[in-house]
């Protein structure tokens, strides 16, 4: 059988490539990028595909680009050994190969493994130090030097979740993590939240991302990251926030138009009081009769001291003046409510399919995630086996997050690389850190968000980087050289068998009048095809 990648058009790229390149062929290809890019807004709707016998179907390609951040070789071999009903098990049961030199790479950052109590410990400390120096120039080097180390937790988290996002085989959850992320938002820019997130995304959300919601639910209303984010930290009986009470029904449950109202609020705030952060290893000093209520762990306490005892009335439902079992019994009244199932799944299928969900498929979704106390695999499994699904398939904009994931896992395949920082730079710049949200409501999941003109330019920039050369992601950082030059490969072998006969017209013959490897890489990943999944 003749190599695919050998001949045809764009196939002697590779040479051409190698010929001399002026600064007149520069400025065309940034203008030829451009021509061909700007297709994308008009082409949104009805990108039709060749079949030319490819590795899998283009219906199959497009549901397996759609399932993960991107296809690449392992998870077409994947789907081609198990076929998409196993490969969707695998998924959503988390049951997937775990991949020892992904492992070994995560296992190599040491300040997010630091557990945060610690690490507000130390910040302390060095805070009541810096306080204590002589001279207000030494406070300020000191102060720097502090952020700068915060900075550098917040940027190994990144790299974390963004080298599991690249390289991870369990590519459901790795979308799911982000999604509940986004859904139970916290932004590290608020008081001492640069040492939490780490924690956060770590402690409260991975574990329970194919899990159940409530118990999803009560890790995220006691972690310290939400607490603090939402001002719940310091509510006690007397001097209660409403803050978090209201975000946790309009944002993370019922939804603003839910059915509960402001006594609702309220009274949901005084179960919360209690709930906050110490970082200490001991207890406060207590009363007697409070010490069995105490609760404390890692960084996270419930304090009886500052909780209001009374009994309240959430939702209609009587709520003894019991202590932490209040919290553990709203979270139980939450997640079983209609409005909760509802609200949910519209966010879930929102994710999925690009769009907002009809009512039937939203009716659906809720019936199984009340059924099932919220098991969100079988929630799940709602919005793939629907016809919404299905027709939304090579249709859905990509968000920043799925964009540049997808572009890394093609232009690098089974590569993994170092330096994460351009990642980070480029989610930045096309407005979708990751928790950079200031407000607690997440990141837009309707694509229409990420579709204007500033934010195509800067997908074009972004393909022009990645296509004609390593773009810094393979830098060791440390002064150290690239231990790879990195250039990308995306005329491969598993493009020409599987993702080529998904492309328009438009964009083949674009890829045809390519004058290099570069030009010809570019005009890959800024095509309309490639900005849609």
């Amino acid at each position: 059988m003749t190599d695919p990648t050998a001949a045809g058009p764009g196939r002697g790229l590779a040479v051409r490539g190698r010929q001399a390149q002026g600064g007149a062929r520069h400025g065309r290809a940034r203008r030829s990028a451009l021509r061909v890019a700007l297709g994308v807004l008009a082409g949104l709707g009805g990108l039709q595909g060749r079949a030319a016998a490819p590795t899998l179907s283009v219906p199959a390609l497009r549901w397996l680009d759609r399932i993960t951040y991107g296809v690449d070789s392992w998870t077409v071999a994947r789907y081609q050994t198990l076929g998409p009903g196993r490969f969707l098990d695998e998924q959503l049961r988390g049951a997937v190969p775990e991949d020892p030199g992904l492992a070994a790479v995560l296992q190599a950052l040491p300040l997010v493994r630091t557990p945060p109590e610690q690490l507000l410990q130390a910040a302390d400390a060095e805070g009541k130090r810096i306080q204590a120096l002589d001279t207000e120039e030494a406070r300020q080097q000191a102060r720097q030097a502090q952020n700068q180390e915060a900075n550098q937790l917040v940027a190994e988290a990144a790299r974390r979740h963004l080298l599991r996002a690249l390289a991870s085989p369990d590519q459901l959850r790795e979308q799911m993590v982000w999604f509940w992320l986004n859904h139970f938002s916290v932004f590290q820019g608020k008081g001492n939240l640069r040492w939490l997130v780490a924690d956060y995304e770590e402690q409260a959300i991975r574990p329970h991302a194919l899990g159940r919601f409530r118990d999803l639910l009560l890790a995220t209303m006691t972690h310290p990251a939400m607490l603090v984010f939402l001002d719940n930290a310091q509510s006690a009986a007397g001097r209660i926030n409403e803050n978090y009470a209201r975000e946790l029904l309009e944002l993370h449950t019922m939804g603003v138009d839910g059915g509960y109202s402001q006594q609702d609020i309220q009274e949901l705030a005084r179960v919360l009081t209690g709930l906050g952060v110490r970082a200490a290893p001991d207890s406060p000093g207590l009363k007697p009769e409070w010490r069995p209520l105490y609760v404390h762990r890692g960084a996270f306490e419930f304090n009886p001291a500052r909780h209001d005892f009374g009994d309240k009335t959430v939702l209609g439902q009587r709520i003894p003046g019991t202590g932490f079992a209040e919290v553990e019994q709203v979270a139980d009244l939450l997640a079983a409510q209609p409005a909760t199932a509802r609200f949910v799944s519209t966010r879930l299928a929102t994710y999925w399919l690009g769009q907002a969900p009809s009512a039937p498929l939203v009716a659906a979704m809720a019936r199984v995630f009340q059924r099932t106390g919220g098991d969100l695999p079988r929630v799940l499994r709602v919005v793939f086996a629907s016809r919404e699904f299905t027709a939304s398939l090579g249709r859905n904009f990509r968000d920043p997050m799925h964009y540049v994931m997808a572009a890394l896992r093609l232009a690098y395949d089974g590569q993994r690389p170092l330096n994460m920082k351009p990642v980070l730079n480029w989610l930045n710049q096309m407005g979708e850190p990751l928790y950079g949200r200031v407000t607690p409501d997440g990141y837009p999941l309707a694509p229409q968000a990420w579709s204007s003109s500033g934010q195509l330019v800067k997908r074009f920039e972004i393909a022009r980087a990645l296509g004609s050369g390593n773009a810094g992601l393979f830098e060791a950082g440390d002064g150290q050289p690239a231990t790879s030059t990195g250039f990308p490969r995306l005329a491969s072998r598993m493009f020409y068998t599987t993702l080529e006969p998904t492309l328009s017209p438009a964009t083949r013959q674009g890829l045809d009048s390519a004058g290099s490897q570069a030009e010809w890489n570019t005009y890959l990943l800024a095509s309309p095809d490639f900005m849609l999944h």
